[in-house]
């Protein structure tokens, strides 16, 4: 399997890849659409933004931004990379009491979709990007 830099391009082409071909048939427990602004990205521009939407019945990741999000969440590189790649939630919640995760919106929201566990095609997906993503 390729290796790709955490949010590049080729990342961003083979992460939707593993997307598409297994979890787009699990209906999410918790409704959200968040916006996700990640900040220092180490390669132009510098900052990307994507957003989640579970209200079409399945977790949607892509670039760009939402209308009328329920959340939006900024976070630096190496936390997104920590929460999305890893699946380290102490980072996050280090980083945001830390100040270096800002969220504004309906907390109440991200916290439910947070705290609902992965499906078996989920985890499948989470191992997989980690596996693909270059160290």
């Amino acid at each position: 399997m390729d290796q790709h830099a955490f949010l590049s391009e080729g990342w961003i082409d083979a992460a939707r890849a593993i997307h598409e071909a297994g979890s787009k048939d699990e209906v999410p427990g918790v409704e959200l659409r968040m916006n996700l602004v990640v900040e220092e990205v180490p390669f132009p521009p510098g900052t990307l933004n994507a957003h989640l939407d579970t209200s079409c019945g399945f977790v949607d990741v892509e670039l760009g931004h939402l209308d009328a999000p329920d959340v939006t969440v900024n976070l630096d590189y190496q936390t997104a990379r920590a929460i999305l790649v890893d699946g380290d939630a102490q980072a996050g919640m280090q980083a945001f009491m830390a100040g270096r995760v800002r969220v504004e919106g309906d907390m109440t929201k991200l916290l439910a979709f947070q705290a609902a566990p992965p499906s078996p095609s989920q985890a499948d997906a989470a191992k997989q990007i980690r596996a693909m993503t270059a160290t």
